[in-house]
């Protein structure tokens, strides 16, 4: 599938994983990238990222829309659900393992744990590496790897543009080699949203901070499929009273308890703003 060229207006996206309902800190978020949009006269996409057949469902989708309505926001259709475009995916990781950077890897996240030399990176432990170099064994279960240092080395030293701060530069190599691909799971987060950045000519990507350093590796695959650069803008987390970030699992902060309790569009939209 044919990726879209940069576009002359601002578009914006919302992505969010139909693995449970939305909370305020979701909502925080939407309303960052659709007010961006709005603002410039631009476009606003809702995305559905579904590729997890094991935390996603079906039911999470539809309360995702229905919220997000119940807000005010809209959004172009059709609306990409990633779930149907696996091959698109695919398509992806064979370029990048026909460039020799990608290899399998059987190792278990147990096996991970147990090395002593695997340090932390901004996703928990590293992979150390142990598959990069053995033979490769088609009738093994594995994971396909992306080896960040031959990467870099035909990218050479990459930036990302951050809206408020100008030229930053990239880290990848603090993701290690990071799984592209699963027996169970046909692609990652980090392939797949780059992917679809680019193929729906998204060009803010707004997002939590704590999806930062994550920007990194999203430029690196970007460097390596050709694939236009966005800019960045990363927002502050909303937080419980407490300090506490907001999540899936706490189910009084979700858009559904608030609205049930008697919360107004208005009353959420005062309430999901960072103080």
């Amino acid at each position: 599938m044919p990726i879209s060229p940069l576009a002359a207006q601002t578009v914006t996206r919302f992505a969010p994983s139909p693995t449970g309902l939305l909370h305020l800190g979701s909502a925080y978020a939407a309303l960052v990238a659709f007010r961006r949009a709005h603002e410039a006269g631009g476009r606003f996409l809702l995305r559905i990222e579904d590729i997890d057949p094991a935390r996603c469902r079906p039911e999470y989708t539809g309360a995702i829309q229905e919220d997000l309505h119940w807000l005010g926001l809209e959004w172009e259709t059709p609306i990409r659900h990633q779930s149907a475009h696996l091959p698109d995916y695919r398509t992806t990781v064979d370029h990048l393992t026909a460039l020799g950077i990608v290899y399998p890897c059987t190792c278990t996240r147990a096996d991970i744990a147990a090395a002593a030399s695997a340090p932390h990176g901004p996703e928990g432990l590293l992979y150390p590496g142990t598959c990069r170099h053995r033979p490769a064994d088609p009738a093994q279960p594995h994971a396909l790897r992306l080896n960040t240092a031959a990467a870099l080395a035909l990218t050479g030293p990459l930036t990302w543009l951050e809206e408020s701060e100008g030229r930053l530069p990239c880290d990848p190599l603090a993701f290690g080699d990071p799984v592209l691909a699963r027996k169970d799971t046909p692609a990652s987060y980090h392939l797949c949203v780059t992917h679809d950045d680019a193929l729906q000519g998204v060009t803010l990507v707004t997002r939590g901070l704590d999806l930062r350093p994550a920007t990194s590796l999203h430029r690196l695959l970007q460097a390596l499929m050709s694939w236009p650069e966005p800019t960045y803008a990363h927002h502050p987390l909303l937080r419980a009273p407490d300090g506490t970030r907001l999540a899936k699992r706490d189910a009084a902060s979700s858009l559904r308890a608030l609205r049930e309790h008697g919360m107004t569009p208005d009353d959420v939209r005062r309430a999901a703003t960072p103080r």
